[in-house]
């Protein structure tokens, strides 16, 4: 369902993002970690098709993420990190604008979104403005959103950002059952321990580039930790101390 193949992103003489490869099987939850300024947000954006890759390409379901943005976005549901609205639209409003924009009418975008807006707790917020809304809120609505077109393939940007415990917790389930049904979800974090219970495969970015993948299990056989934690695979493959809890910066 996505296909990353030689992707790389340059300004001038630096490189961001060079040469990755990955791809996300249908019914698969594919993670992928780095500390800050390993080029996590610059390979969502090119993916999201807001960057233009400099070599190698993206693609969701064979479409280029780029020159065919318009198809992709019609398969792709994307919770940003930072989800920014217009702040004098309500909540319902948002959520019939983005139906609307998937071709739906006011009343199913609505019929849509019902179910997600209780299941995220959202019902007492639909009717507020969006700058009222707290970041955890913008977050669940945008959410919402991502899901309402049921899409085949999942991005969700350090999904759990600014969350409570209950929010985190429906939010793996969701993503747990969008894998069962099968759909695709990929998504970057910096919480170690949300991938290793989450997910089928990881990829690990160091220096822009995917300096490990696989399961949990195929990462510790080829980073050699024996039976030790992702934390420690992690600090293996990236040889660093980074700090692992704080917002993705790349």
């Amino acid at each position: 369902m996505l296909e990353l193949c030689g992707l790389a992103k340059r300004y001038g003489d630096f490189e961001a993002v060079r040469d990755i490869t990955l791809s996300v099987r249908p019914g698969e939850l594919y993670a992928l970690l780095g500390p800050n300024g390993a080029g996590k947000t610059t390979t969502i954006r090119m993916l999201m098709g807001v960057l233009r890759p400099s070599g190698g390409s993206a693609r969701v379901d064979g479409l280029d993420c780029f020159s065919e943005r318009a198809a992709v976005m019609r398969k792709v549901g994307y919770l940003p990190d930072e989800p920014q609205f217009y702040d004098y639209l309500r909540g319902g409003e948002l959520l019939r604008f983005v139906g609307e924009m998937h071709g739906f009418d006011a009343r199913e975008a609505l019929e849509r979104a019902e179910p997600w807006i209780a299941r995220l707790s959202l019902e007492d917020a639909i009717d507020e403005f969006a700058v009222n809304y707290s970041k955890g809120m913008k977050k669940k609505l945008a959410l919402c959103c991502a899901l309402l077109h049921e899409p085949e393939l999942l991005v969700l940007d350090e999904p759990t950002n600014g969350l409570d415990p209950y929010a985190t917790r429906t939010l793996h389930e969701i993503a747990r059952e969008q894998a069962e049904a099968g759909r695709s979800v990929f998504f970057t974090t910096h919480l170690l321990d949300q991938a290793a219970r989450l997910c089928h495969r990881i990829g690990i970015l160091h220096g822009g580039r995917i300096a490990a993948q696989g399961t949990l299990a195929e990462l510790r056989e080829s980073s050699g930790v024996g039976a030790g934690s992702l934390e420690d695979v992690f600090f293996r493959v990236t040889g660093s101390r980074a700090e692992t809890t704080a917002p993705a910066g790349a």
